[in-house]
């Protein structure tokens, strides 16, 4: 395959910079990364002022300017610290877990226990502090974890992060035959780590999410539907530099007393009342940076109808960023 010129400038910087990352000190690795985010808070002003109107829609005149100003920067600076954290994933190990996520052990017995008695289980990781450790750090202790991922728009950048991730978990690309693959894996006793809290473009279930209304995908409540597994919201919290948190909160079983239609909207509504109370006790560790704003409105009206199953697959909520 031939590559554009662009496009191999762009994977010559990215891997520049994680062999500079990869061979600095943790700490100091996190620090670089921190003097990139500085410069970026303070230069790229239409991303902040967009940053600071979203979080103001939210909360509206509840909170200071200081204390806007001041969860947008540490969103920023959580995004900045995940990159380190990526670009250094094959290193993380299960001492590394247990020194940098101490609360993770305490959690994850429940969590397999969970998995063995229902044979799989869909893990709804919302994007707080760093969402992808949060998956890696239950391969690290046994978990056959995959996650779907969409393609980059550079190849060689695309097939690079996915070798990334790849070190804690499979992961599968959207495409043909991707639904199918989904339900064997969960049948199968693996886990789907998904990402709940991600606006679809086309009309979909309308849920109340943060004061108003999201416009977000069925797919991981009918992938529960269809498997027959339950779903596991969990929150990572980053605590300070080099520590995280982690909460597991109860898991979320489909009913089969209800229609597909009924529960996918039951269990997505429960899914994203949890994230809402843990983005409102810590707004500042959400992503309020993502490329899609959740609560902007979709043109059309919303679909009565159940999702076909190559629509449950398009809209399954993966990395917008990506």
């Amino acid at each position: 395959m031939r590559y554009r010129p662009q496009h191999l400038v762009e994977y010559g910087a990215l891997r520049g910079v994680a062999a500079l990352l990869h061979a600095l000190p943790y700490r100091a690795a996190l620090a670089v990364a921190w003097g990139f985010a500085a410069i970026a808070f303070h230069l790229v002003r239409f991303r902040r002022r967009e940053t600071a109107r979203r979080i103001r829609e939210v909360f509206g005149d509840t909170i200071s300017d200081r204390e806007v100003r001041r969860i947008a920067w540490l969103s920023l600076r959580n995004m900045a610290f995940n990159i380190v954290e990526m670009m250094r994933a094959p290193r993380i190990d299960r001492a590394w877990i247990d020194r940098h996520i101490p609360t993770f052990r305490d959690h994850i017995g429940k969590v397999q226990e969970l998995i063995a008695e229902h044979g799989g289980a869909v893990i709804a990781v919302p994007h707080m502090g760093n969402w992808d450790l949060a998956g890696w750090a239950c391969h690290r202790y046994g978990i056959q974890m995959f996650s779907i991922a969409g393609k980059q728009k550079n190849p060689l950048v695309n097939a690079w992060i996915n070798r990334l991730r790849e070190s804690g978990m499979t992961v599968l690309e959207r495409g043909s035959g991707t639904l199918r693959q989904i339900i064997k894996l969960l049948r199968g006793g693996n886990v789907l780590a998904i990402l709940p809290d991600v606006r679809v473009y086309t009309p979909d279930l309308q849920v109340p999410f943060l004061g108003s209304t999201a416009n977000v995908g069925r797919g991981m409540a009918m992938f529960a539907i269809t498997a027959r597994v339950p779903i596991i919201p969990a929150i990572l919290r980053r605590e300070g530099w080099g520590c995280h948190g982690f909460d597991h909160l109860p898991a979320i079983f489909p009913d089969p007393t209800l229609s597909k239609e009924e529960d996918a909207r039951r269990i997505t509504e429960a899914v994203l009342a949890n994230v809402d109370a843990a983005i409102r006790q810590a707004p500042e560790q959400w992503l309020w940076y993502n490329k899609r704003w959740v609560l902007t409105p979709v043109r059309g009206v919303a679909p009565t109808a159940p999702s076909t199953p190559d629509e449950n697959e398009r809209n399954a909520n993966h990395d917008p960023s990506q």
